[in-house]
């Protein structure tokens, strides 16, 4: 029997809709801590009842950030760290107990995606598993994630989604979602380069921080560049958000447009 998506079927787009947290094994990270991800699914499936509906099925999502970045040069001197496989492994196996998608997070400090990307491989052949790249944190060899925005192509994109095309094919996966997280327009540079692959789902998550009308200005602004064959994300932070604001609703994040295909929160 071929591998499936959690819920069955091998496609993503259009029938579901990506509803998830993130976070990893330090509190700073989000709601999806280790201390009790048992808990933290409990909130996802109930946050991810308000979005099921305009004939779609929710797929609820773990994404947790594999590669850390530091303001600090670690052993390498590539300002990163990686979690250990048992942390991935005791994170995949508590959102296959939900039937939830895994996506690995990598903020790559001063290495390159596709060579973090390449690094998990043994994980992305997993029929579950899929990538978030958050190029804020991908900085040049001069620079300290932290203290400038970095940022990527679309040429690394798409050669990270090439990547993932040949794994699906190479081993007759089900499609793979390809998160990449935007914060502000210099972040992604020449979007346009950024392809479609067969097997891989494109998302751009904007991850504007701030009262409900600064991040749909944001997101209006952010939503210009996005190729029509890439997906829309939309995320949003507990704390930082509500500190400007209420937390927008799931009602008002589907009322933006496009409407999210992604919908993460932190």
């Amino acid at each position: 029997m071929s591998p499936t998506l959690p819920g069955g079927g091998t496609t993503i787009l259009p029938d579901r809709r990506l509803v998830g947290f993130a976070g990893g094994r330090s509190p700073a990270f989000g709601r999806l801590g280790a201390g009790d991800l048992e808990a933290a699914a409990d909130q996802i499936d109930a946050i991810a009842a308000e979005y099921d509906g305009d004939g779609r099925t929710v797929l609820p999502v773990f994404e947790l950030i594999t590669v850390i970045a530091h303001g600090s040069p670690a052993a390498d001197g590539l300002y990163r760290t990686h979690e250990p496989d048992d942390v991935i492994a005791a994170y995949l196996a508590a959102a296959r107990r939900h039937g939830a998608l895994l996506l690995l997070n990598i903020q790559p400090g001063r290495a390159g995606f596709l060579d973090e990307v390449t690094r998990l491989e043994p994980w992305l052949t997993e029929p579950d598993v899929g990538l978030a790249l958050d190029p804020e944190w991908a900085v040049g060899p001069d620079e300290v994630p932290g203290d400038v925005y970095g940022s990527t192509t679309g040429a690394e994109l798409d050669s990270v989604a090439a990547y993932l095309s040949a794994l699906v094919a190479e081993h007759g996966l089900p499609e793979k979602a390809m998160v990449f997280h935007q914060v502000h327009a210099s972040v992604v540079e020449d979007e346009a380069a950024l392809r479609p692959h067969p097997g891989v789902v494109a998302i751009k998550s904007v991850d504007g921080i701030g009262s409900r009308a600064d991040k749909e200005r944001t997101w209006t602004t952010l939503m210009r560049t996005k190729p029509p064959h890439v997906a829309a994300g939309f995320k949003l932070f507990f704390e930082e958000d509500a500190e400007q604001g209420p937390l927008m609703t799931p009602a008002q994040v589907l009322a933006l447009a496009p409407r999210p295909d992604y919908v993460l929160y932190e």
